[in-house]
């Protein structure tokens, strides 16, 4: 009976040392794999470092991260690289304000002069009870597709918004609808991001100062009589708004009334005198 007790305990003492060196064994070869992973994703770390440009990232954090594209850049982080980089302007954002240029310019070490907030302006007010219309149109609704029907679509005017919305579809700060037949922008909502601008297939969008009071309804180059043919309201190139302006403000090029924004005073004789009231 002893020596029975006496064999089990000399085997379980053996077991207990194999399961301690066991261990043991298994503790060095995690140690020694964690010390190698380590060496190498610290090699690899060297081997693969990317040098941050910390006014990139300063830049990158004042941006306000809505990604619309509209400075022409692949989202923030590509404009905060671009204006890092000296390739941007610090005012390349259209959705920043002032006040966050003004911060940009800061980080840049440059002086960033006030500029007035601009906003887009359709050029049209043909709307519904305006305008005459070829046929009755059925089909799709997008007006880059319109206006490859023949005659630029049913608008007698073949200048004139199509009505369709495909700038309403764009615009991701719901700032222009559609309005009786014509794309109107919400000048509160508006941040100049462009994207309207470039998907109008005629052209009729452009960014104007926020505070411009006097603008022209028109985009039609046709000749007087051909316009009122076609819509009540455009420009007929009469030039009485030319000649009523004493700060050579306004000029009538390829039958359309143009304003300079820079000389104009927002007296307003240009659009009490306008036959076709086409001026605001």
């Amino acid at each position: 009976m002893m020596n029975l007790l006496l064999g089990n305990l000399l085997s379980s003492t053996a077991v207990l040392a194999f399961n301690v060196k066991g261990i043991a064994m298994a503790a060095a070869v995690v140690g020694v794999t964690g010390l190698i992973i380590g060496v190498l994703l610290g090699l690899a770390a060297k081997a693969f470092h990317v040098e941050v440009d910390e006014k990139e990232v300063a830049v990158r954090e004042l941006l306000p991260g809505n990604n619309c594209g509209g400075c022409g850049y692949a989202g923030c982080d590509g404009l905060a690289k671009a204006i890092a980089e000296g390739s941007a302007p610090v005012s390349g954002c259209p959705v920043a304000g002032a006040s966050i240029h003004a911060e940009i310019g800061k980080v840049m070490g440059q002086e960033v002069s006030a500029e007035e907030r601009k906003v887009a302006f359709v050029k049209c007010n043909g709307t519904c009870d305006k305008t005459e219309r070829k046929y009755n149109y059925n089909g799709i609704t997008d007006c880059k597709q319109l206006a490859v029907v023949p005659g630029n679509g049913e608008k007698v005017c073949s200048y004139g918004c199509c009505g369709y919305g495909s700038c309403v579809k764009v615009c991701a700060f719901d700032a222009i609808h559609i309005v009786n037949g014509v794309a109107v922008v919400d000048k509160e909502k508006c941040v100049a991001c462009g994207k309207c601008v470039a998907e109008c297939p005629k052209n009729l969008i452009e960014f104007v100062p926020e505070s411009a009071t006097h603008l022209v309804q028109c985009s039609s180059h046709d000749k007087g009589k051909d316009v009122k043919a076609g819509c009540s309201t455009g420009c007929i190139a009469c030039t009485l708004c030319v000649k009523q302006c004493e700060f050579d403000a306004i000029h009538v090029t390829d039958n359309l009334a143009k304003i300079d924004y820079d000389k104009c005073t927002r007296c307003g004789k240009c659009a009490l005198k306008c036959p076709q009231k086409i001026i605001l």
